[in-house]
């Protein structure tokens, strides 16, 4: 037998070992991420009962391989307009709680007596909770329906992307060894112009691809094409100073915009769990038993600092952003715990060799233990408001009902505002284009000419009229377009207070737009040169050719929204009457904040205890306070049904309640016909006959009247009369002597029927 690799060995028991505790763990119903862990503590080198990794440095390069795909499956599922659609709320709730559980974790570290890094490490450790283990909680407790459920989603979601930017800055502060405050604003700066750059261009670039390319694209090759995307995006991130991570996460975040999301996000599944799992199964190899036996006090500490810092800064978050006293508890208790995201942390620390050994036997021993705790903390928020009620004085829970009420009534956005930031985009986008083509030009145009044209001025004008002329559409937008919405035009409209301001806006970005130009050119010819010549002539071209520049720019425009929105517009072809309900409850929901209530889509069971019965006769707003606002009935809405409308079986009914209402009014909506199908097996139904007789009592009785239905659970499907067949007889009909009556029921109680 030829020679078998160590890593193919090294594969397969990790394979094995991670998929026979996993299967253990889904029976207990825990945490997978837990079982790849344990798996790993059990083929590591810290366990010798069973064989263990002998190719260490091959299985850390598919763990990171593992992180990449991870960190691409994360933007996919993430989008943009995802993190824009969160509301102020959760945004509010979500900053307030990483800042204060990443500071506090830095403190807490120093206070152990933890290096500078390790301290820092730990604090972006904790900056995240785990989507999947909330989301599995609310789904056994029932609790997705709840109001407090939809800012803890919002929350996860600002979670992600912070930390995301978070890894950035501890990899660069990890490999420049710099802390100073210039230093970090720099670097947040080119992240977000790369961010930007890479998101633009990729937008604009990727969707006319991926359409060019439709009918070539099957699923082999769409698979092939997104890997080697992500990859490769993977590779710029690096070569400009980020980490691999953040390459992986944008080029997901850019797919995600697409119309391919859906069908990408399906292939690249299997390929991100097979990798995703080496990489967690790699984390508890690394785990120590006496490591952690050794550090068992910052287990605790760390553990004590999740539970108690994250649930006071969550639910003070909440309560700055205006939620009730209630509904911040909740929030506060459902996010106690640390993520999925610690353990990429440290693994990047432990990358840049910047952080100690023990961080992850202190970030896996926290992460299981509040993974533990997390459902019943959610479970015991409801009796942890009613003992925070009664510890504080009334006083202050009145003044913060109040604060929450007077918060929420604040009123949707002034035309100001709408305009001022219609404005912001068009400028910071404009600028971010005009930046990115000045270092083009510089790194990659200029070398170019250089090497081609010896004569230094026919160098200077050929790459003047190049990138200016690539660069004059978005210039043109930077100092000349106006927004174009309807505030804009109301506030132009009264000349005496908008004017002035507006006229202002307008010289200032004009004024920027000619200090870009007078930099870019200066970079080319002297200074007298460019103020005098070169910067009057380039604006006196924008001027003369504004309406080509305009008409290009706006082709421009258009095909980058067109890209943008193809993916919500084929949603919006394509969609069910149930996912624009939805969509609409979405939109309703801000209004609702400020009367504590939310909508909720319902679906009737197919033996619900009241279906068929009509709202008047339900009297579900009288009995309960919830209102019935619509049903959805298959394809069909019935928008405010009439109390004569009936409630049916599959039907979804669209409720506005508040979650005290929703907790008293399910049972009764969960409730269904016990008697319905109770004892009857499908071998227990049968097609039999009754003979009307004098045993039978039929006689003279219509067919509505003899209560078949409902004594034998079952249907009359024919009559034999007199030689005659009658199929499915009316409900009219009348019974008569020696009709036999071919019934579709329980076969034991059509017997004691007929036995009677």
């Amino acid at each position: 037998m030829g020679h078998l690799p160590d890593l193919i060995r090294d594969l397969a028991l990790i394979l094995i070992a991670g998929a026979a505790i996993t299967l253990v763990f889904r029976k207990i119903k825990q945490p997978l991420v837990l079982g790849y862990i344990l798996a790993g503590f059990l083929v590591g080198p810290h366990f010798n009962l069973i064989p263990t990794v002998v190719d260490n440095a091959n299985v850390k390069t598919l763990a990171d391989i593992g992180v990449i795909f991870l960190l691409f499956g994360l933007g996919l599922e993430f989008s943009f307009k995802k993190l824009l659609r969160v509301g102020g709320a959760a945004s509010i709730t979500a900053f307030v709680e990483i800042l204060f559980i990443t500071v506090s974790g830095y403190l807490a570290g120093r206070w152990m007596g933890w290096t500078t890094m390790d301290s820092l490490f730990l604090g972006g450790m904790l900056a995240s909770s785990s989507t999947t283990i909330i989301i599995r909680a609310f789904d056994e407790l029932g609790m997705k329906t709840k109001q407090f459920a939809r800012i803890v989603f919002g929350v996860l979601v600002v979670e992600d992307i912070v930390v995301i930017l978070l890894m950035v800055l501890l990899s660069t502060m990890a490999v420049s060894q710099q802390f100073e405050g210039s230093e970090m604003l720099f670097t947040i700066l080119k992240l977000v112009f790369f961010l930007a750059v890479w998101f633009i261009s990729g937008i604009f670039l990727l969707p006319t691809l991926l359409k060019k390319a439709r009918k070539l694209l099957d699923e082999e090759t769409l698979l092939i094409m997104a890997i080697g995307l992500c990859l490769g995006m993977v590779v710029l991130a690096t070569q400009v100073g980020f980490s691999a991570e953040l390459g992986a996460f944008i080029m997901g975040s850019i797919i995600a915009e697409t119309t391919s999301a859906e069908k990408v996000e399906h292939l690249i599944k299997p390929v991100k769990d097979l990798f995703a799992a080496v990489f967690f199964v790699s984390v508890g190899m690394m785990i120590d038993p006496r490591a952690i036996a050794e550090y068992g006090v910052p287990v605790m500490v760390v553990t004590l600092l999740t539970l108690v810092g994250k649930l006071f800064s969550t639910t003070l978050g909440a309560m700055l952003s205006g939620q009730p006293l209630k509904q911040s508890v909740q929030v506060g208790m459902s996010m106690a715990q640390i993520g999925e995201f610690a353990f990429i942390v440290a693994t990047l620390g432990l990358s840049l060799g910047v952080i100690s050994d023990f961080l992850f036997p202190v970030a896996v021993g926290a992460s299981a233990i509040t993974t533990f705790t997390t459902p019943y903390l959610i479970k015991l928020s409801g009796p942890a408001f009613d003992y925070v009620v009664k510890l504080l004085p009334e006083k202050w829970v009145t003044a913060l009902n109040a604060y929450s009420t007077n918060t929420q009534k604040i009123q949707a956005e002034s035309e100001w505002k709408i305009v001022l930031k219609a404005y912001a985009r068009i400028v910071v986008t404009n600028s971010i284009i005009v930046l990115a083509l000045m270092l083009l030009s510089f790194n990659f145009l200029m070398p170019f000419l250089a090497r081609n044209f010896e004569d230094d001025l026919i160098r200077s004008v050929v790459a003047l009229v190049i990138s200016l002329s690539v660069a004059a559409p978005f210039l043109w937008a930077l100092m000349a377009r106006r927004p174009d919405n309807i505030a804009y035009k109301e506030l132009w409209i009264h000349r005496k207070y908008n004017r002035g301001p507006l006229l202002i806006i307008e010289i200032l970005r004009n004024a920027l737009g000619i200090l870009l130009i007078g930099f870019w050119v200066n970079r080319l010819f002297s200074t007298l040169v460019a103020l005098l010549v070169a910067v009057p002539v380039f604006i006196l071209v924008l001027i003369i050719f504004s309406q080509r520049i305009q008409a290009f720019y706006r082709r421009l425009e258009g095909s980058f929204l067109s890209n943008l929105n193809a993916r919500e517009r084929a949603a919006r072809e394509n969609q069910s009457l149930a996912t624009e309900v939805l969509q609409r409850n979405s939109s309703l929901q801000p209004a609702l904040d400020p009367w504590d209530a939310h909508i909720v889509d319902l679906e009737v069971a197919q033996h619900a205890a009241y279906a068929g019965e009509t709202l008047k006769n339900l009297r579900w707003r009288e009995k309960y306070g919830i209102n019935v606002i619509y049903l959805k009935r298959g394809e069909k809405l019935i928008h405010a049904p009439g109390s004569d409308q009936k409630v049916l079986p599959f039907d979804h009914v669209g409720i506005i309640a508040t979650d005290d209402q929703l907790q008293t009014f399910m049972p009764v909506f969960n409730a269904s016909e016990t008697s319905v199908g109770a004892d009857i097996s499908t071998e227990d139904i049968a097609l039999q006959k009754i003979v009307i007789d004098e045993h039978t009592s039929l006689r003279g009785k219509t067919l509505r009247e003899s209560g078949i239905r409902e004594k034998l659970k079952g249907l009359v499907v024919g009559v034999e009369r007199d030689g005659e067949r009658i199929l499915n007889p009316d409900a009219g009909m009348e019974f008569k002597w020696d009709d036999v009556v071919w019934v579709v029921g329980d076969r034991k109680l059509i017997q004691h029927l007929r036995d009677k």
